[in-house]
């Protein structure tokens, strides 16, 4: 089976991906950590959905903002902590920037929900869908035929229809999404259509630091682009093949295989 996981490492960097497969043979915490970071997020959004059901029409934009904040720090706090102690290296940087992007979407749901509900004239109870839709969260999905495999970040159900949603924590492009995002979701796309036996023809790639939702439609062309690269993947990970990748400094840089990398 191939997860999408190994999809989206190629395509940041095939290296990469060989030498998880063939070379490093420690345990990654990095993408434990990963994980773990992702869990939380979609937990504070699942708080904020809670607080939101206290908000009055009455209330002023400030008094909404401290309701929705509510428990989320010291959540936060225990939650990093119980990370911290599985020893998967999260970093003081990491734990203020997940306080940091929290509080700024708490800023941007607050101001959204006062305009709605004084738009509407209704409470926050009743309009709670329109922000948090019906959704299945880290979904585990898996195709035989394919033998591709994957856990989508959140799918959202609307009249009947379903949409995978992305969540990135990275920097968007100026315009659209990067094209790892929309191999990804293309990816969660053709799975969903199999579980569920239905079409799917649209995504959405939620980039936090900014708070924007961007679409993407799953044409045909996105559909031959991820056959494509699974047909990669499998040369990588089954056949050993060696791939052949152009130096990216700023990639590289960052990289924690740099130094097996240059070495050899």
């Amino acid at each position: 089976m191939i997860s999408i996981s190994s999809i989206k490492t190629h395509m940041y960097c095939p290296m990469k991906l060989y030498i998880q497969n063939h070379i490093d043979i420690e345990e990654n915490k990095d993408y434990q950590l990963a994980i773990e970071i992702k869990k939380l997020k979609i937990d504070i959004q699942d708080l904020i959905q809670k607080n939101m059901r206290k908000i009055k029409k009455e209330m002023e934009l400030g008094d909404i903002e401290i309701i929705l904040s509510e428990n989320i720090e010291s959540y936060i706090e225990s939650t990093t902590d119980a990370i911290e102690s599985m020893d998967l290296g999260i970093e003081k940087e990491q734990i203020n920037e997940l306080k940091d992007d929290a509080y700024f979407n708490i800023k941007i749901m607050a101001l959204k929900t006062k305009q709605s509900m004084t738009i509407m004239d209704k409470q926050a109870f009743e309009i709670i869908d329109m922000f948090f839709p019906n959704c299945m969260y880290s979904y585990l999905l898996k195709d035989m035929q394919l033998e591709l495999i994957g856990m989508c970040d959140k799918i959202e159900i609307i009249d009947g229809k379903y949409y995978p949603v992305a969540i990135k924590s990275s920097n968007p492009p100026i315009k659209g999404v990067w094209d790892q995002d929309s191999i990804e979701l293309v990816a969660y796309a053709i799975l969903l259509e199999e579980e569920f036996d239905t079409e799917v023809f649209v995504g959405f790639v939620e980039y936090e630091k900014i708070g924007d939702r961007r679409p993407v439609v799953m044409d045909v062309n996105l559909r031959k682009a991820l056959f494509e690269v699974i047909r990669e993947v499998k040369e990588i990970i089954e056949n050993k093949k060696l791939p052949h990748v152009k130096m990216n400094e700023k990639k590289c840089k960052r990289c924690e295989y740099k130094d097996i990398c240059f070495k050899n």
